[in-house]
């Protein structure tokens, strides 16, 4: 059992992550009683929590704005994971160019133990990162916006810029945050136009919070949503392939953001895929490393029989 200083803890953890609890479900994830979570609540409110009672069928609480939060107590595999992922945060493009997550990692490793600081310098002298294609980058105090808006289903007025540079604000109902490896892009239900849409987060220049609550109704799997749509939208052509191994392993050859999948039978998946031209779609199949059978366009089967083909004469032309 743990002891009731990591209860508290953990109880104004789970208030922090979402808007409101009821009594019943804090004592079900904690496997205490309703009763222990009625003490530990008036224990959090004696030592200076604002811990709001929720009125309603078996009442609930909420932390109240601008509740204190307790100090941050890492062990030492926790401060390196997070010490690392700061680094990759600050090296990377997850974040824009405001340098948040570096003026955080250096206020982390003025606080690591020695020991710690020196693992972190052992790991600046061994690792190094390749070049980096440039891509545009979403502003952290953008993300934090939208991700705020996401929790608290606060509908959101937002300024965008398409793709052309066409710059439009409209009302959205915010649903989730997904990011791809490049990109961010945030999926929210356009209010004018009543249909769920993908806004890549780097093109946002500007989101307020109206004050408006709203309930989704029948939201969509968000990371699915973009993936289909990066595929319809985000390639001037497209192949339908026909691999000959099941869903799962499709997925792993083929990744979600760069093609839709369907299982054909038990053992087969067929893809739509997106790319420049048909010779550039014949050479990414061949390294998929398993056979493909080419269902349409006939540019690209015909694309993939010539690789193969100045393949074959290379190396039959070469033999001794």
């Amino acid at each position: 059992m743990i002891t009731t200083s990591a209860r508290l803890l953990r109880v104004v953890s789970l208030l922090s992550s979402r808007p409101t609890w009821s009594n019943a479900e804090l004592a079900a994830r904690l496997e205490v009683t309703e009763r222990t979570i009625r003490r530990d609540i008036e224990r959090l409110r004696e030592l200076g929590y604002g811990v709001e009672s929720v009125p309603g069928p078996g009442g609930g609480y909420r932390l109240s704005g601008g509740t204190r939060m307790p100090p941050l107590n890492l062990d030492d595999d926790e401060a390196f994971a997070v010490a690392v992922a700061l680094r990759e945060a600050a090296n990377g493009p997850a974040l824009g160019g405001d340098q948040a997550a570096l003026s955080a990692l250096l206020k982390l490793q003025h606080i690591l133990p020695r020991r710690m600081a020196a693992r972190l310098t052992g790991l600046d002298a061994a690792v190094e990162h390749t070049p980096r294609a440039p891509a545009p980058e979403a502003s952290a105090a953008v993300l934090l916006v939208l991700a705020s808006v996401c929790r608290a289903s606060e509908r959101t007025r937002l300024t965008y810029r398409d793709m052309h540079g066409k710059s439009s604000t409209r009302d959205v109902d915010p649903h989730r945050l997904v990011y791809t490896g490049a990109h961010w892009y945030f999926v929210a239900r356009d209010v004018d136009r009543d249909e769920w849409r993908t806004f890549r987060a780097d093109r946002v220049t500007d989101a307020q919070p109206t004050g408006v609550t709203v309930d989704l109704v029948d939201p969509p799997d968000a990371a699915r949503l973009v993936s289909d749509t990066i595929v319809r939208t985000g390639y001037p052509f497209y192949a339908r392939v026909r691999l000959p191994v099941p869903l799962r392993e499709a997925l792993r050859l083929v990744a979600p953001i760069v093609a839709t999948h369907e299982a054909d039978g038990d053992d087969a998946t067929i893809i739509t895929i997106g790319g420049s031209d048909p010779d550039q779609l014949a050479a990414y199949l061949l390294g998929l490393r398993t056979q493909v059978q080419v269902l349409s366009p006939g540019s690209v089967r015909q694309a993939l029989l010539s690789r193969l083909d100045a393949l074959y004469r290379s190396n039959t032309s070469a033999a001794p």
